[in-house]
């Protein structure tokens, strides 16, 4: 089981070919739902150089970034590449 933490957004990488993925309108319907009920699902997260890289919840993270948050839930994994 991942363990919860609270993640400074402004040290979180997301990579180029992840950015390309987002979609504005779920952004907006995440928001909305951050606002009502909280983040319900921690965003996943792996260790780099000085920060942290994106590995799975791009549009609850950007979501929480126009709610205007600084932390936002998440988990560390250990990712490898294949």
């Amino acid at each position: 089981m991942l363990l919860k933490q609270i993640f400074p957004v402004d040290k979180i990488y997301v990579p180029v070919k992840r950015m390309k993925t987002l979609e504005p309108a779920k952004v907006e319907a995440i928001a909305e739902s951050i606002l009502e009920e909280g983040q319900k699902t921690p965003i996943r997260l792996r260790a780099g150089k000085d920060r942290f890289v994106l590995v799975e919840g791009l549009h609850r993270l950007e979501a929480v970034k126009a709610l205007g948050e600084e932390t936002i839930e998440g988990c560390l994994v250990n990712a490898r590449l294949h």
